[in-house]
């Protein structure tokens, strides 16, 4: 894979997520449930690095990060008409004040006090495996 796309699909995957701040995009991000299976939901990223890593806010007393704690194998997918960025990897749930206060974006003062909220934590998404549709291109790798 070229380095080219590999820039172009990290620009795309910013552009979708809070710190991006182009419109406020979203993805969909898939954990395991109780029962083994897997359960989507749609959320807006935090912020990334390339498309290695990928950071959401969600509520600690949630099946989300419940869900995350108990198996870390996740997905992430963005899609549009023009391209379908898939990752696989793994999720932790992030406690820790100076994550969450480095995560913080405005759109979650509809869900929380404030980054010191109690009930607010971080799932950090990390890429092993992507596969992406891009330019009319099919591409996939390791990270």
């Amino acid at each position: 894979m070229n380095q080219d796309t590999i820039t172009k699909v990290a620009e795309l995957i910013k552009e979708n997520s809070a710190q991006g701040q182009a419109g406020f995009g979203f993805c969909t991000l898939s954990l395991i449930d109780e029962e083994g299976f897997p359960t989507a939901s749609v959320m807006m990223p935090s912020k990334s690095e390339g498309i290695n890593q990928i950071t959401f806010g969600t509520m600690l007393d949630e099946n989300r990060a419940k869900r995350a704690a108990k198996d870390n194998k996740a997905s992430v997918c963005f899609a549009t008409a023009a391209y379908c960025i898939n990752l696989v990897g793994e999720v932790e749930v992030i406690t820790a004040d100076e994550v969450k206060r480095d995560m913080w974006y405005d759109g979650l003062v509809h869900h929380f006090t404030g980054p010191d909220d109690p009930n607010y934590c971080v799932l950090k998404f990390n890429t092993k495996r992507y596969k992406f549709f891009i330019d009319g291109e099919d591409v996939a790798g390791t990270v």
